[in-house]
């Protein structure tokens, strides 16, 4: 079992930065692929980046790629999202997620784990 607390969310104008932060619970930690996703409001829950367990591959939404970045600390058991130039279509819901074993990273279906949610809002 594995449990997710996020954390560093929050309102900040466009074009600044933000740092999600997922902590993990669990001794298995680095041996999970790690998944941000978001969703807003009416809209279904989407695909924004991913980490494999040892971090060596980077996944990432075309509408993120060269803004955001993901990583992992698997001696803190944490993944974070890095997030700058932020826009306002950025504003929603952010989940990390957690699964092993075989699957797509991209799809929500893959994961076994989810943490609560942070919003995150943009002010343009």
């Amino acid at each position: 079992q594995v449990q997710l607390v996020e954390s560093g969310g929050g309102l900040v104008q466009a074009g600044g930065s933000l740092r999600l932060s997922c902590a993990a619970s669990g001794r298995t930690f680095s041996s999970y692929t790690m998944g941000w996703f978001r969703q807003a409001p009416g809209k279904e829950r989407e695909f924004v980046a991913a980490i494999t367990w040892s971090g060596a591959r980077t996944y990432y939404a075309d509408s993120v790629k060269g803004r955001f970045t993901i990583s992992r600390d698997n001696a803190k058991n944490t993944v974070y999202l890095q997030m700058n130039s932020l826009k306002p279509e950025d504003t929603a819901v952010y989940y990390c997620a957690a699964y092993s074993g075989g699957g797509n990273y991209y799809y929500t279906s893959s994961y076994d784990y989810w943490a609560q949610g942070t919003q995150v809002t943009v002010s343009s």
